[in-house]
């Protein structure tokens, strides 16, 4: 226990430092692995860990996720997305707001990204709520707390992480997160009502738009229904991989890009190059959370921490609220992929020793890491925005912010105490 104290301070240090979170958690494993076992060892492990993870052909979903997202975007189905809420729901107070959540959800459906949903969605909504007068912060804070949404709704890159790292069947998770996903949308935009009943004016109404322009602006939304049919739907019904249905996605994507004429040469190789550089950061953050697993797996933390578990005399429901603060304390000061990956080896042992089922705790990760990205002082959603919208303050994003957190709490809570919410979905999943 003392040793993987020890090692998380020396992690947490070198963050604080600037050390990249994917070095920091590669440099204190292996270096802690070598003085624990050996220098021969850790450089095996090191190599090991390093091979193992890149040819894995199950993660070969996340590369081809992030196409299909970079694709999507490349092909602007968000604008459509916008487009279609803005026409249904801007004509009422604080509307635009519950126009950017709902577009938000649907991008997230076809995109698997939180950091890509909010900085997308900052570019097609934010044009429009300037335009009506709405509260600079408020406006920032819904496309902040819309984007955290692309880590719940699948296609998602994190329960692929955690799938791979649990045993735990993606399909199964990705079902899981469709229902958490639409009451994370049906909550926020409850925040939104009670916000602007508070304050009138952080949210005045835009024009209302007629039934016939209604219906024109659904056909833009037809190419996002689609792509989530077929790749949702397929992994479903079983008739396909998420690997698979990953592939058919980025296919899919490459095919809007072209139809609505917005893929050149040039915009193709940059679409790859930043699906190349993403796909590689976030295998470089999952190296180098698993060679810190790995330390902290060979000084017996997991095996440590359920010992202090029976001697605390917490209940098993205790045990799960407390696993929920230390995830919002970390959130505070870690990326929220690195705290899940980091995370999970430790804690999956204790849930399942207490009868937790994995895809459940493996929901309620999630939706903690969601309040993580538009938290103080790290909530990576945030200042994405900050650097997309350099005119608003982060303080006053994170104020804007204030009333979502608030829903977040109210949805982990229904989640924690009802988790048919999390677990009906994937009862009718085959494989």
């Amino acid at each position: 226990m003392t040793t993987a104290l020890i090692a998380f301070a020396v992690m947490l240090a070198l963050t604080f430092m600037r050390v990249p979170i994917a070095f920091a958690m590669a440099l204190v494993g292996a270096g802690g692995f070598a003085i624990v076992r050996g220098v021969d060892p850790a450089l095996a492990l090191v190599g090991q860990v390093a091979r193992d993870t890149v040819m894995t052909a199950d993660l070969s979903v996340v590369p081809l996720f992030v196409l299909m997202g970079n694709f999507v975007s490349q092909a602007k189905l968000s604008d459509g997305l916008f487009a279609a809420s803005h026409a249904f729901l801007g004509h009422r107070p604080g509307g635009l707001a519950m126009a950017t959540i709902v577009a938000c959800g649907g991008f997230s459906s076809i995109c698997g990204s939180s950091i890509a949903t909010a900085a997308t969605m900052s570019k097609v909504a934010m044009p429009s709520m300037r335009k009506y007068g709405y509260d600079p912060g408020f406006a920032a804070g819904s496309i902040a707390a819309g984007g955290t949404l692309g880590i719940l709704i699948p296609p998602s890159v994190i329960f692929v992480f955690y799938g791979l790292m649990t045993g735990t069947s993606i399909s199964k998770l990705f079902a899981a997160g469709i229902l958490p996903g639409i009451v994370g949308i049906l909550l926020y935009i409850a925040a939104v009502k009670v916000a602007i009943r508070l304050r009138p004016g952080l949210g005045p109404r835009a024009e209302r738009v007629g039934w016939p322009e209604r219906w024109r602006a659904l056909s833009g939304v037809l190419g996002v229904i689609v792509l989530f049919i077929v790749v949702i739907g397929g992994i479903y019904l079983g008739v396909f991989t998420p690997t698979e249905a990953a592939g058919i996605g980025a296919f899919g994507g490459f095919l809007f890009a072209l139809a609505k004429r917005s893929l050149t040469l040039r915009s193709l190789r940059e679409t790859l190059v930043e699906t190349a550089i993403t796909s590689s950061v976030l295998f470089t953050v999952l190296i180098g959370a698993l060679l810190f697993a790995n330390l902290v797996n060979s000084v017996g933390l997991p095996g440590a921490l359920q010992g202090l578990v029976k001697d605390s005399g917490l209940g098993p429901m205790g045990v799960i609220c407390l696993i929920l603060v230390i995830y919002v304390i970390l959130g505070c000061v870690l990326e929220s992929m690195s705290m899940i990956i980091l995370t999970i080896p430790v804690f999956v042992p204790l849930v399942t020793t207490l009868g937790f089922d994995l895809i459940w705790f493996g929901v309620i990760v999630v939706v903690v890491t969601e309040i993580a990205l538009i938290t103080p002082p790290v909530g990576m959603n945030v200042f994405v925005l900050r650097s997309m919208l350099p005119d608003i303050t982060t303080g006053r994003i994170f104020r804007g912010v204030t009333p979502f957190i608030a829903a977040d709490i109210v949805r982990l809570a229904l989640l924690v105490l009802v988790p048919w919410l999390s677990l009906f979905l994937p009862s009718f999943v085959r494989n």
